[in-house]
């Protein structure tokens, strides 16, 4: 009887490791796939658009285009801030099933003439869709589930941001270029659908919600020891009124900002740039390929490395290396030297590689994951500002000075001061801030 009993129990351990493991999984394929349409839609798009095909047929400068695309992204601030504090309460599968369907607005794009339809639709009805769901919901959902593996889980799900540049910029190009830019709309729009949908339907707000464990821990090893980190990551989280009290909030901000704004920048103004220095649009689609590679086979190896050494000087490599490589771009393209504009695309990609996973481990490692939607809220309007007004004073200054090589080297440089500021952030101590456990 007493085999029989050992037996049911392994049995049930056995049943619960994989539900676990088998739920943690689809979460991050769920989180690849939503990023993957969110991303390639919003931004790594956009430059396919702005240069000839919607801004001659408008008549909107590129600032003008620009600026649109900018507010739009810095209006994104509230939408996920608030969608990311209520995922902590009621999860993200709500938001994100309402949020596909309203991102299939991106129809009624191909169909606008005015500039206030522009507004209307992308300003607007957009913007609610990005309020319900973004990339940030994503990974604070990952957060919650991952805490020793959070790293890994986080570059894993994030690879899809880094796809969208393989998958969906060259082949929105093409259907551009071949079909009409309004028809590029409708394309997006039915891709949005059509993957957005299913993978809301998998989302979960945390594991202790369907009696499992952050990290796929069994009850025996729980009771072995081995759920003391989560859950000592749990007992120590700061609430967000908690967070806004650390310096280390805002220079996380800050840095953040200055590496993020790089970005938008590139994604936004790489085939104008390159179209502008007499390359062919799908010449400078390539260049996004080229940057987006080694952005995708990196994120692995950069989890791995998260998950076993202090995030920081990561994170100062990975923005250094950007900006870095952004320089080397500039002044390649001016070279006109083919060789050198490939490898400094390959660098870029490398430092982006990192980017993603790397700050929410930070965000994770300073904050806990128990507020952890909040405190992001808190965060992420200020970041979005910053980075919203970096595309358009790019695009500004290339409408006025006829080149972007000086703004560019601005943009770097600021990549470059955020990796600085990465590295001068302060030990991180919840105890101080009102958590109950001060973490090593």
């Amino acid at each position: 009887m007493g085999n029989m009993n050992r037996t049911v129990v392994q049995q049930r351990q056995r049943c619960r490791l994989t539900r676990g493991s088998t739920t943690a999984i689809w979460l991050i394929v769920a989180g690849f796939v939503t990023q993957f349409v969110s991303v390639g839609a919003q931004n790594y798009s956009i430059g396919a658009f702005a240069r000839v095909p919607m801004t001659q047929e408008l008549g909107w400068s590129r600032a003008e285009f620009i600026c649109r695309a900018a507010w739009v992204n810095s209006r994104h601030g509230t939408g996920p801030a608030s969608s990311a504090a209520a995922s902590d309460r009621f999860g993200g599968r709500r938001f994100r099933v309402v949020r596909a369907l309203v991102r299939a607005a991106l129809f009624a794009l191909s169909f606008i003439h005015a500039w206030w339809q522009w507004v209307v639709l992308n300003g607007v009805v957009l913007t609610v869709g990005a309020a319900l769901i973004g990339s940030l919901v994503v990974n604070v959902t990952l957060a919650k589930w991952f805490v020793e593996k959070r790293g890994q889980a986080i570059a894993w799900s994030s690879m899809g941001v880094s796809f969208a540049g393989i998958g969906a910029t060259p082949l929105i190009t093409r259907c551009i270029d071949t079909f009409g830019w309004r028809v590029g709309w409708q394309a997006m729009a039915a891709a949005t659908l059509l993957l957005t949908l299913p993978a809301a339907l998998v989302m979960r707000r945390a594991p202790e919600d369907h009696g499992l464990s952050p990290d796929g821990k069994t009850k025996a090893q729980l009771a072995a020891g081995g759920g003391a980190r989560a859950q000592a990551d749990f007992d120590s989280s700061v609430t967000r009124a908690q967070a806004m009290r650390m310096p280390a909030f805002y220079m996380l901000v800050i840095a953040f900002g200055m590496f993020q704004v790089l970005i938008p920048v590139v994604l936004f103004q790489t085939i104008p740039f390159m179209t502008d220095a007499g390359y062919s649009r799908d010449t400078a689609a390539l260049m996004i390929i080229l940057a987006s590679v080694p952005a995708l086979v990196t994120k692995p190896v950069w989890g791995w490395m998260i998950d076993r050494m202090n995030p920081k000087p990561l994170g100062a490599i990975s923005a250094i290396l950007s900006g870095a490589a952004l320089i080397g771009i500039v002044f390649s393209v001016q070279a006109r030297s083919d060789l050198w504009e490939y490898a400094a695309f390959i660098v870029l990609g490398v430092g982006w590689g990192g980017m993603i996973p790397i700050q929410e481990v930070i965000w994770g490692t300073y904050f806990g994951r128990r507020h952890l939607g909040s405190v992001r809220s808190a965060a992420l309007p200020f970041a979005l500002i910053l980075g919203a007004g970096g595309p358009l004073a790019v695009a500004r200054y290339q409408d006025v000075v006829g080149s972007y090589d000086a703004a560019f080297l601005f943009v770097a440089g600021m990549s470059i001061l955020g990796g600085v500021l990465i590295m001068a952030l302060p030990k991180h101590d919840r105890h101080r801030a009102g958590g109950r456990t001060q973490p090593a």
